[in-house]
């Protein structure tokens, strides 16, 4: 049987990630989309609501696509149903507090590129010490580009600011996906942030990791330009990077260098692995992967992140 869902918040993620990830997939049917907006509400032929409390009983999973000031309190009142949520699910650990009083179980945190098969091969690699026991990982994550030509765009992310530094919104994914190569809670050792215009909205830090692991991190909004977003791991016996914009993998050591790419565009990929994991979450087939718990942890790094950037304001 195809699984009844509904899709709540039609803005740019909804629109160009979740919604063709539903209308693609052969297990779903997206029997309703909800939005404040009435604009985005008239989508032909799928019922639409203004809001959550509207949803029929009759469809058991939801689609979260809401900004993360919202996200909180829609998955506490959608708790009786399973529930994908993007990242960040809070713009702080306090906010997030009540979730940590609900059944997690239901919840899959939507950090959709771990899905990709990318991060699996390089995982597999650190845990066979392909690259060494020791490594310096390095993430450089930019986005949400300045452009003078599309200025809604810029006071849009420039309101998102208002709730928190874009380490906060971006370094839900980074900071999964290190703990998902590392493993481990990891100690924050220095911190910094640069304002190039007039907000804080460039951001980085230094933090070990058990095992002798470093990653070194920068994170950026509203720049003009923007320089390569990559995530590196260096060891004594390798070193691999992985574009963030495609999720192809380059790997160097003493035997030579290897390109792995992975068919499909990178959005697509992930945002159809990640509906699949979901599908089968609900189906009663696996667990919440991420969970809500790696939400939480994801977010709490972040946290801890921007408050320590904060002392050290250029």
């Amino acid at each position: 049987m195809m699984l009844r869902m509904a899709l709540a918040g039609l803005g740019d993620i909804g629109l160009s990630a979740h919604l063709p990830a539903m209308l693609r997939s052969p297990e779903v049917t997206l029997a309703a989309v909800v939005d404040p907006d009435p604009r985005r509400r008239e989508i032909a032929g799928i019922p639409a609501y203004e809001d959550l409390s509207q949803l029929p009983d009759d469809i058991p999973a939801v689609v979260l696509a809401t900004p993360p000031w919202v996200t909180t309190d829609a998955i506490v009142g959608l708790a009786d149903r399973f529930v994908l949520a993007e990242k960040p699910v809070a713009t702080s650990v306090a906010a997030a507090e009540p979730l940590t009083r609900i059944d997690g179980s239901r919840v899959q945190v939507g950090m959709t590129y771990r899905h990709d098969p990318a991060m699996v091969q390089l995982r597999e690699w650190i845990a066979g010490g392909v690259l060494g026991d020791r490594l310096v990982v390095r993430a450089h994550i930019y986005d949400e580009r300045r452009d003078p030509r599309d200025p809604e765009h810029t006071e849009r992310i420039r309101k998102t600011l208002d709730h928190g530094l874009p380490v906060l919104h971006e370094g839900s994914h980074f900071f999964d996906w290190i703990g998902y190569l590392l493993g481990g809670e990891p100690r924050i050792d220095d911190a910094w942030s640069v304002r190039t215009a007039d907000v804080r909205n460039l951001t980085g830090a230094r933090l070990s990791y058990p095992g002798g692991h470093v990653a070194l991190i920068e994170c950026g909004w509203l720049t003009a330009a923007m320089p390569p977003c990559e995530l590196s791991v260096l060891g004594d016996r390798g070193y691999a990077v992985l574009d963030c914009r495609t999720f192809s993998l380059r790997l160097s050591t003493e035997d030579g260098e290897r390109l792995v790419e992975f068919p499909g565009e990178r959005t697509q990929r992930c945002f159809d692995r990640q509906l699949a994991r979901f599908v089968q979450l609900v189906r009663g087939k696996a667990e919440a992967s991420p969970s809500l718990a790696d939400g939480l942890a994801a977010l709490r790094i972040s946290e801890r992140v921007a408050e320590a950037s904060a002392e050290v304001v250029r």
